[in-house]
Protein backbone atom coordinates (compact mmCIF):
# COMPACT_ATOMS: atom_id res chain seq x y z
CA UNK A 1 0.00 0.00 0.00
CA UNK A 2 2.72 2.24 0.71
CA UNK A 3 4.15 2.06 -2.80
CA UNK A 4 0.92 2.56 -4.33
CA UNK A 5 0.87 5.82 -2.74
CA UNK A 6 4.29 6.90 -3.50
CA UNK A 7 3.44 6.62 -7.22
CA UNK A 8 0.12 8.29 -6.66
CA UNK A 9 2.02 11.38 -5.48
CA UNK A 10 4.52 11.22 -8.38
CA UNK A 11 1.69 10.80 -10.98
CA UNK A 12 0.41 14.61 -10.25
CA UNK A 13 1.58 17.27 -12.70
CA UNK A 14 4.31 19.50 -11.89
CA UNK A 15 2.69 23.16 -11.31
CA UNK A 16 4.53 26.62 -11.83
CA UNK A 17 5.49 28.54 -8.95
CA UNK A 18 4.43 31.63 -10.06
CA UNK A 19 1.10 32.24 -12.61
CA UNK A 20 1.88 34.00 -16.10
CA UNK A 21 0.22 37.80 -16.01
CA UNK A 22 -0.95 37.90 -19.95
CA UNK A 23 -1.33 41.83 -20.11
CA UNK A 24 1.76 44.06 -20.83
CA UNK A 25 3.86 45.16 -17.90
CA UNK A 26 3.59 49.08 -17.04
CA UNK A 27 7.03 48.77 -15.83
CA UNK A 28 8.49 47.65 -19.33
CA UNK A 29 11.91 49.50 -20.21
CA UNK A 30 13.54 49.38 -23.12
CA UNK A 31 13.51 52.02 -26.02
CA UNK A 32 10.61 51.92 -27.50
CA UNK A 33 9.72 53.47 -23.85
CA UNK A 34 11.99 56.44 -23.94
CA UNK A 35 11.45 57.26 -27.47
CA UNK A 36 7.68 57.57 -26.85
CA UNK A 37 8.33 60.08 -23.48
CA UNK A 38 10.55 62.43 -26.35
CA UNK A 39 8.41 62.66 -28.69
CA UNK A 40 5.40 63.90 -26.16
CA UNK A 41 8.24 66.25 -24.55
CA UNK A 42 8.60 67.71 -28.50
CA UNK A 43 5.36 67.73 -29.09
CA UNK A 44 4.29 69.55 -25.81
CA UNK A 45 7.40 71.95 -26.20
CA UNK A 46 6.03 72.81 -30.00
CA UNK A 47 1.98 73.26 -28.81
CA UNK A 48 3.87 76.00 -25.69
CA UNK A 49 5.94 78.07 -28.57
CA UNK A 50 3.15 77.96 -30.34
CA UNK A 51 0.39 79.27 -28.25
CA UNK A 52 3.52 81.44 -27.06
CA UNK A 53 4.43 82.93 -31.07
CA UNK A 54 0.02 83.29 -31.06
CA UNK A 55 -0.23 85.47 -28.33
CA UNK A 56 2.88 87.52 -29.47
CA UNK A 57 1.48 87.66 -32.99
CA UNK A 58 -2.34 88.89 -31.52
CA UNK A 59 -0.25 91.39 -29.47
CA UNK A 60 1.78 92.86 -31.91
CA UNK A 61 -1.35 93.08 -34.25
CA UNK A 62 -3.35 95.16 -31.11
CA UNK A 63 -0.41 97.16 -30.78
CA UNK A 64 -0.05 98.24 -34.47
CA UNK A 65 -4.26 99.06 -35.01
CA UNK A 66 -3.88 101.36 -31.41
CA UNK A 67 -0.74 103.00 -32.33
CA UNK A 68 -2.54 103.53 -36.23
CA UNK A 69 -5.37 104.39 -34.66
CA UNK A 70 -3.46 107.19 -32.17
CA UNK A 71 -1.58 108.52 -35.27
CA UNK A 72 -5.05 108.70 -36.96
CA UNK A 73 -6.05 110.47 -34.30
CA UNK A 74 -3.31 112.93 -34.21
CA UNK A 75 -3.27 113.56 -37.73
CA UNK A 76 -7.02 114.25 -37.82
CA UNK A 77 -6.46 116.89 -35.01
CA UNK A 78 -3.65 118.95 -36.76
CA UNK A 79 -5.63 119.09 -39.75
CA UNK A 80 -8.22 120.52 -38.32
CA UNK A 81 -5.84 122.74 -36.24
CA UNK A 82 -4.49 124.06 -39.81
CA UNK A 83 -8.16 124.20 -41.29
CA UNK A 84 -9.03 126.52 -38.48
CA UNK A 85 -5.99 128.63 -38.15
CA UNK A 86 -6.18 129.18 -42.58
CA UNK A 87 -9.60 129.95 -41.86
CA UNK A 88 -9.35 132.49 -39.50
CA UNK A 89 -6.32 133.96 -41.67
CA UNK A 90 -8.65 134.06 -44.63
CA UNK A 91 -11.24 135.72 -42.46
CA UNK A 92 -8.53 138.53 -41.75
CA UNK A 93 -7.17 138.99 -44.86
CA UNK A 94 -11.03 139.32 -46.34
CA UNK A 95 -11.44 141.62 -44.02
CA UNK A 96 -8.41 143.50 -44.55
CA UNK A 97 -8.97 143.30 -48.08
CA UNK A 98 -12.82 145.23 -47.86
CA UNK A 99 -11.06 147.78 -44.96
CA UNK A 100 -8.15 148.44 -47.91
CA UNK A 101 -11.37 148.76 -51.01
CA UNK A 102 -12.87 150.95 -48.79
CA UNK A 103 -10.18 153.14 -48.39
CA UNK A 104 -9.28 153.68 -51.89
CA UNK A 105 -13.30 153.78 -52.36
CA UNK A 106 -13.10 157.08 -50.22
CA UNK A 107 -9.56 158.68 -51.24
CA UNK A 108 -11.35 158.43 -54.81
CA UNK A 109 -14.37 160.58 -53.83
CA UNK A 110 -12.28 163.18 -51.45
CA UNK A 111 -9.69 163.55 -54.63
CA UNK A 112 -12.82 163.81 -56.75
CA UNK A 113 -14.31 166.27 -54.43
CA UNK A 114 -10.70 168.25 -53.80
CA UNK A 115 -10.28 168.50 -57.82
CA UNK A 116 -13.88 169.96 -57.78
CA UNK A 117 -13.34 172.17 -55.22
CA UNK A 118 -9.97 173.53 -56.64
CA UNK A 119 -11.58 173.84 -60.29
CA UNK A 120 -14.38 176.07 -59.30
CA UNK A 121 -11.19 177.96 -57.31
CA UNK A 122 -9.10 179.04 -60.10
CA UNK A 123 -10.28 181.96 -62.18
CA UNK A 124 -11.03 181.22 -66.17
CA UNK A 125 -7.71 180.45 -68.23
CA UNK A 126 -5.62 179.70 -65.00
CA UNK A 127 -3.78 176.18 -64.65
CA UNK A 128 -4.02 174.21 -61.33
CA UNK A 129 -1.06 171.89 -59.50
CA UNK A 130 -2.09 170.76 -55.83
CA UNK A 131 -3.33 173.89 -53.94
CA UNK A 132 -2.55 176.60 -56.47
CA UNK A 133 -3.34 178.44 -59.69
CA UNK A 134 -0.76 179.67 -62.25
CA UNK A 135 -1.46 182.20 -65.07
CA UNK A 136 0.60 182.27 -68.41
CA UNK A 137 -0.01 185.75 -69.31
CA UNK A 138 -0.79 187.14 -72.98
CA UNK A 139 0.70 190.48 -73.42
CA UNK A 140 4.60 191.02 -72.78
CA UNK A 141 6.51 193.83 -70.59
CA UNK A 142 9.44 194.02 -68.21
CA UNK A 143 9.62 191.67 -64.87
CA UNK A 144 8.32 194.86 -62.68
CA UNK A 145 4.89 195.28 -64.92
CA UNK A 146 4.51 191.03 -64.80
CA UNK A 147 4.54 191.59 -60.95
CA UNK A 148 2.39 194.61 -60.96
CA UNK A 149 -0.07 192.50 -63.67
CA UNK A 150 0.07 189.23 -61.23
CA UNK A 151 -0.91 191.77 -58.21
CA UNK A 152 -4.05 193.11 -59.78
CA UNK A 153 -5.34 189.74 -59.98
CA UNK A 154 -5.03 189.18 -56.50
CA UNK A 155 -1.40 186.94 -57.13
CA UNK A 156 2.10 187.63 -58.08
CA UNK A 157 5.06 186.01 -59.85
CA UNK A 158 5.45 181.95 -59.61
CA UNK A 159 7.69 180.79 -56.80
CA UNK A 160 8.98 177.54 -57.59
CA UNK A 161 9.84 175.53 -54.58
CA UNK A 162 9.48 172.41 -55.91
CA UNK A 163 10.72 169.84 -58.89
CA UNK A 164 6.71 168.79 -59.03
CA UNK A 165 6.41 172.79 -59.87
CA UNK A 166 9.43 173.26 -61.99
CA UNK A 167 8.02 169.87 -63.91
CA UNK A 168 5.01 171.60 -64.43
CA UNK A 169 5.63 175.06 -65.42
CA UNK A 170 8.47 173.67 -68.05
CA UNK A 171 5.77 172.32 -70.13
CA UNK A 172 3.32 174.62 -69.62
CA UNK A 173 2.37 175.21 -73.22
CA UNK A 174 4.04 173.35 -76.11
CA UNK A 175 5.59 176.15 -77.82
CA UNK A 176 8.95 177.68 -76.59
CA UNK A 177 8.00 180.51 -74.35
CA UNK A 178 10.35 182.75 -72.15
CA UNK A 179 8.09 184.21 -68.89
CA UNK A 180 9.51 185.83 -65.48
CA UNK A 181 9.54 184.23 -62.40
CA UNK A 182 9.67 185.26 -59.31
CA UNK A 183 13.61 184.97 -58.36
CA UNK A 184 15.52 188.02 -58.43
CA UNK A 185 19.60 188.82 -57.17
CA UNK A 186 18.87 193.33 -57.48
CA UNK A 187 19.30 193.45 -54.05
CA UNK A 188 22.62 191.89 -53.57
CA UNK A 189 24.30 190.22 -56.63
CA UNK A 190 24.42 186.94 -57.03
CA UNK A 191 22.57 186.43 -54.04
CA UNK A 192 18.99 184.76 -55.63
CA UNK A 193 16.36 185.44 -53.74
CA UNK A 194 12.38 184.55 -54.01
CA UNK A 195 9.87 187.37 -53.68
CA UNK A 196 8.60 185.88 -50.76
CA UNK A 197 11.84 186.30 -49.40
CA UNK A 198 12.56 182.34 -49.27
CA UNK A 199 16.32 181.44 -49.76
CA UNK A 200 17.30 179.50 -53.38
CA UNK A 201 16.98 176.02 -52.21
CA UNK A 202 16.59 174.54 -56.39
CA UNK A 203 18.21 175.75 -58.88
CA UNK A 204 17.29 174.94 -62.17
CA UNK A 205 19.97 177.37 -64.42
CA UNK A 206 20.21 177.10 -68.09
CA UNK A 207 23.63 175.66 -68.62
CA UNK A 208 26.21 178.07 -67.58
CA UNK A 209 23.42 180.45 -66.23
CA UNK A 210 23.28 183.21 -64.26
CA UNK A 211 26.08 184.86 -65.63
CA UNK A 212 24.95 188.46 -65.30
CA UNK A 213 25.40 188.99 -68.98
CA UNK A 214 28.56 187.30 -69.17
CA UNK A 215 30.45 190.47 -69.51
CA UNK A 216 28.92 192.10 -72.27
CA UNK A 217 28.26 195.93 -70.62
CA UNK A 218 25.41 196.49 -73.72
CA UNK A 219 23.35 193.83 -71.52
CA UNK A 220 23.30 195.71 -68.88
CA UNK A 221 22.89 194.09 -65.26
CA UNK A 222 20.97 190.62 -65.61
CA UNK A 223 18.95 190.76 -61.82
CA UNK A 224 15.75 189.08 -62.59
CA UNK A 225 15.37 185.37 -63.82
CA UNK A 226 12.96 183.97 -66.51
CA UNK A 227 12.22 180.48 -67.16
CA UNK A 228 12.38 178.83 -70.86
CA UNK A 229 8.90 176.79 -70.96
CA UNK A 230 9.09 174.14 -73.58
CA UNK A 231 12.81 173.45 -73.24
CA UNK A 232 13.98 171.19 -70.33
CA UNK A 233 13.95 170.67 -67.15
CA UNK A 234 17.61 172.87 -66.53
CA UNK A 235 15.75 176.38 -67.95
CA UNK A 236 16.26 179.62 -66.10
CA UNK A 237 18.31 182.48 -67.33
CA UNK A 238 18.63 186.12 -65.96
CA UNK A 239 18.07 188.78 -67.91
CA UNK A 240 17.51 192.35 -67.66
CA UNK A 241 14.49 193.64 -66.04
CA UNK A 242 13.57 195.77 -68.29
CA UNK A 243 13.02 192.72 -71.40
CA UNK A 244 10.27 192.92 -72.40
CA UNK A 245 8.59 188.97 -71.72
CA UNK A 246 6.20 187.30 -70.14
CA UNK A 247 5.08 186.04 -67.09
CA UNK A 248 3.69 183.66 -64.77
CA UNK A 249 1.15 184.50 -62.24
CA UNK A 250 0.63 182.02 -58.85
CA UNK A 251 -2.30 182.13 -57.03
CA UNK A 252 -2.81 180.36 -53.53
CA UNK A 253 -6.13 178.88 -52.10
Amino acid sequence: MEEIYVNVECAKPVQSAKPVDPRPSTNQTGPSSSERRFHGAVVLSLGLLSGFLLAALIGLSVHYNDSKQHSAAELSAVKANLTERLQISNNKLSSLTEERDQLNANLTEMTKELNRLHGESCPAEWRRLSVACYLLSTESGSWEKGREDCRDRGADLVVIDSREEQIFLSYLVEEETHAWIGLTDKVKEGNWTWINDAPLSLRYWWKTQPDNGGGHKHLGEEDCAHIIIGNNLNNWNDASCGTSLKWICEKMD
